[in-house]
């Protein structure tokens, strides 16, 4: 058994790492507490330009040319990776990563080469210690600034690079938010975009029938906010990212504190167990000492 010194000050550090990770859990609280409501309200905005977008797609109709849903041979894949800037939250960076692992085994049972665009840098730094190409990392503001500036260039390079060929092919792999107490890692397709935003043949007839009027003609519109509905995809894929992020530190961080906690309690039985004996020692001297002299 250790002894009293040793367990007083192993103690003292676990009680000074329980005010640490109590901190950080306060910390990470309250970030998910403005991050949360941001993301709650931009959802909506989402969800109604992608409404938007599906009545545009009434009048436009899949006879359209609209390259950024157009399907071909997929060779190359672009993957945007959204990862944390730092560690301790749990296995938040893990549950992403594997994501990653699994459509890097697929593709390369398929013969397909992957491209990374990196936003974090713990995704980029495991990305890197494997050898795997990462086109572009977005280092500039961090994710917790939550900048659109860094959504609109990712998406336009991601974009960019689809329209000259150069991938067949995007996908994001990031988290999704539900709750504080739920999120999942996902792996969703980016472009080419989905042919539910356009409509069939007779539903272009029925909204050819409508009373909207639309000026320039639809393609031009559908065309000109296409564009801007894939940033906000992007966005939004950061908010709930960052969101998932704080909520698994925060748990990450209450569990430690718990087991901190737990361990202390242990090792303070520990102490006055082990202080019980040494003054137990000390009486059973003296009374051997006076034993003796007497």
């Amino acid at each position: 058994m250790a002894n009293v010194k040793e367990l007083r000050g192993r103690i003292k550090s676990i009680a000074n790492i329980a005010k640490i990770t109590k901190a950080m859990e306060m910390v990470a609280s309250m970030k998910l507490r403005r991050v949360q409501g941001r993301a709650a309200a931009f959802r909506p905005y989402t969800e109604e330009l992608r409404s938007l977008l599906e009545h545009l797609g009434d009048f436009v109709g899949t006879d359209a040319d609209l390259p950024l849903f157009r399907r071909r041979e997929v060779k190359t894949i672009g993957v945007l990776v959204i990862t944390s800037d730092r560690g301790l939250c749990g296995a938040y960076n893990a549950n992403v990563l594997a994501k990653v692992t699994a459509l890097r085994a697929s593709a390369e049972a398929e013969g397909k080469q992957l491209v990374f665009y990196v936003i974090g840098k713990k995704g980029y730094a495991w990305l890197g210690r494997r050898g795997l190409k990462v086109k572009h990392f977005y280092a500039e503001p961090p994710l917790e600034s939550l900048d659109f500036r860094t959504a609109r260039v990712a998406s336009d390079d991601l974009v960019g690079a689809f329209q000259k060929g150069e991938l067949d092919e995007v996908r994001l792999v990031f988290t999704a938010f539900h709750s504080a107490a739920r999120f999942e890692p996902r792996n969703d397709r980016f472009l080419p975009v989905g042919s539910d935003l356009v409509a069939t043949e007779e539903a272009k007839v029925n909204a050819r029938q409508s009373s909207y009027l639309l000026e320039p003609d639809p393609q031009a519109i559908f065309e000109r906010i296409l564009p801007k509905y894939l940033q906000t995809v992007v966005m939004d894929a950061m908010i709930e990212s960052l969101a998932a992020e704080m909520a698994s530190r925060r748990m990450a961080m209450k569990g430690a504190t718990d087991a901190a906690s737990r361990m202390g309690k242990e090792l303070k039985k520990k102490y006055n167990r082990a202080r019980q004996e040494t003054i137990t020692k000390e009486l059973l001297d003296i009374v051997g000492g006076a034993s003796a002299v007497s």
